[in-house]
């Protein structure tokens, strides 16, 4: 089968195997708790099917999601394209072929392509981000955020790390975030980054949200690692950036709150360590693909056709 020259992509080592074992079987049951009245129509002959990527120029991810399901009900995947390529530029592409027994392959076809269609989404967004920074010359950190989609973060965030920007914390147990919330309820920025050092100790940064220059003055001097300057406009962004990395050369700044993929650019500076941004995962479109079982070969001789024949 023909294969493309893979690339350098190191994301799928960072999943434990007992992860994705577990979260496959929990999609699975939510999505076939009981019987499964469509399997009498194909019974357990064995099948082929091809996995077709229909939106060009995206990057694949979520790959070791879509097998881990599918060798959950006994069916194997050869890729064609691997983790992290960019799939394209025709219109229909072949990007896998999938065999097993009909009956089980359909039971674990839309949970598998789920999952495969939101993290290629993202991580196509996550690459154009990229894109967009280094071709600015910015050397900081596009980050995505918390606001992910209950029960299905890991896969969000993992795609984020194959598309090339920063995962930022992966939980509330991750890193400490002081935001206006958390301010008002303890009374002051130095009170409630006094309280959080007491229990996060060495071992996590401590970031704090600001609304103003003054108070992420306020945060530094208090001990914070990271200061959020939240939904300033960029001008007021870049200005409040400059003061406070001239008198805490040390601190990161991240820039925060209503950073669109057109707004982006402004958002670059010197001054400027990390850009959190929603939209990564928040309204992202979603990769089309598709599983098509193929018809039984009847000529003898017949080759599975090329990528390009699909």
């Amino acid at each position: 089968m023909f294969m493309m020259t893979p690339p350098k992509c190191i994301a799928p080592h960072s999943i434990p195997p007992h992860t994705l074992t577990r979260l496959a079987r929990e999609w699975l049951a939510e999505d076939a708790p009981n019987f499964d009245p469509a399997g009498v129509c194909v019974g357990s002959q064995e099948v082929e099917a091809r996995l077709l990527c229909k939106t060009p120029h995206s990057v694949l991810a979520g790959s070791p999601f879509f097998t881990a399901v599918l060798a959950e009900v006994g069916c194997t995947v050869d890729w064609i394209y691997q983790e992290g390529a960019e799939i394209g530029p025709d219109g229909v592409t072949l990007t896998a072929v999938v065999r097993g027994p009909a009956r089980c392959l359909l039971i674990g076809e839309r949970v598998a392509l789920n999952c495969l269609a939101r993290a290629s989404g993202i991580a196509t967004r996550c690459s154009q981000l990229q894109r967009m920074a280094a071709a600015a010359g910015w050397h900081g950190e596009v980050a995505g955020t918390r606001k992910t989609t209950p029960g299905f973060r890991l896969v969000e965030k993992y795609a984020m790390l194959v598309g090339g920007v920063s995962m930022h914390r992966q939980d509330l147990s991750g890193m400490v975030m002081l935001k206006d919330n958390h301010i008002w309820a303890s009374g002051s920025i130095t009170q409630a980054v006094k309280a959080a050092r007491s229990v996060c100790g060495f071992s996590s940064k401590i970031e704090v949200e600001c609304s103003s220059r003054e108070e992420g003055s306020e945060a530094a001097r208090a001990g914070a690692d990271i200061v959020m300057l939240d939904n300033f406009q960029p001008q007021d962004l870049h200005t409040a950036a400059r003061m406070l990395k001239a008198e805490f050369p040390t601190l990161l700044i991240e820039a925060s709150g209503g950073v669109t993929i057109e707004s982006l650019p402004k958002y670059f500076s010197s001054d400027v360590d990390i850009i959190s941004m929603g939209c990564i995962t928040q309204g992202c479109p979603v990769v089309d693909f598709s599983l098509k079982v193929q018809k039984p070969l009847r000529a003898a001789g017949m080759m599975t056709p090329s990528p390009k024949n699909v």
